[in-house]
């Protein structure tokens, strides 16, 4: 995994129908979504980090600023074979890093059931109610980003 490459790219970028395939593997076709339904109306607003080893994109976490201080983490993906070892919280930190950088504040996101440890483990917290979205249990999860990087 070291010879894995992290990158800030854009809808229209080289790796961005890859990152867009991966998505679609990873999170919507297991539910039974097509692959159509991938993209989102707010996609050329948001960051997109993506984990690349030349031109397969193995991973992708993306970012939808929602004001001056904050916003929403959202379509963390990692390709199968790569998922437990490390690279999701190796991508969530530096897109952390990078929002710090950028001057933001906080991160929330919704964090499909299984998954809420993961985050856990990163920093994240659980509040309010769990719900449903995309036809599976979900909990709300934030962060504060300090300026020290913890």
């Amino acid at each position: 995994m070291s010879d894995l490459a992290l990158a800030f790219i854009h809808p229209g970028h080289a790796l961005y129908e890859g990152e867009l395939e991966l998505r679609f593997r990873v999170l919507r076709e297991p539910l039974g979504f097509t692959r159509a339904q991938v993209a989102f109306p707010f996609e050329g607003n948001s960051l997109h980090l993506v984990a690349h080893q030349g031109d397969t994109v193995l991973g992708c976490v993306l970012f939808n600023p929602e004001d001056a201080h904050g916003g929403r983490l959202f379509q963390m993906a990692v390709s199968p074979t790569l998922q437990g070892r490390g690279l999701g919280a190796r991508l969530v930190r530096a897109l952390e890093e990078e929002l710090r950088r950028r001057g933001f504040t906080h991160v929330h996101l919704h964090a499909r059931a299984p998954v809420v440890p993961f985050y856990e483990r990163l920093g994240y917290s659980v509040y309010g109610e769990p719900f449903t979205e995309v036809g599976i249990p979900h909990r709300h999860m934030r962060k504060a980003l300090d300026s020290r990087g913890a």
